[in-house]
């Protein structure tokens, strides 16, 4: 159990959760662009480009967001 706990804290790696109405990422490093249409973050890995129409941010923490609205489309630029 110990071991479990201990991965979940020192857990960093990027994860997007897409549900009809919201986006939730957690361990971005910084938000790029807030518009009502588009908003689009880094992450280690590359780019996250949210777009839709209502966009905003209902929860907002170091390395977590909540996106809330509308979402048509989800893009996601890595480097390779």
């Amino acid at each position: 159990m110990f071991n479990r706990v201990k991965e979940y804290i020192n857990d960093n790696e990027f994860r997007l959760t897409i549900f009809e109405d919201r986006v939730y990422a957690i361990n971005y490093l910084k938000i790029i662009s807030l518009e009502d249409e588009r908003i689009s973050f880094l992450t280690a890995k590359g780019k996250i480009v949210i777009k839709g129409r209502n966009l905003r941010l209902s929860k907002l923490l170091d390395d977590e967001v909540l996106i809330s609205g509308y979402v048509t489309n989800v893009e996601v630029d890595f480097d390779e």
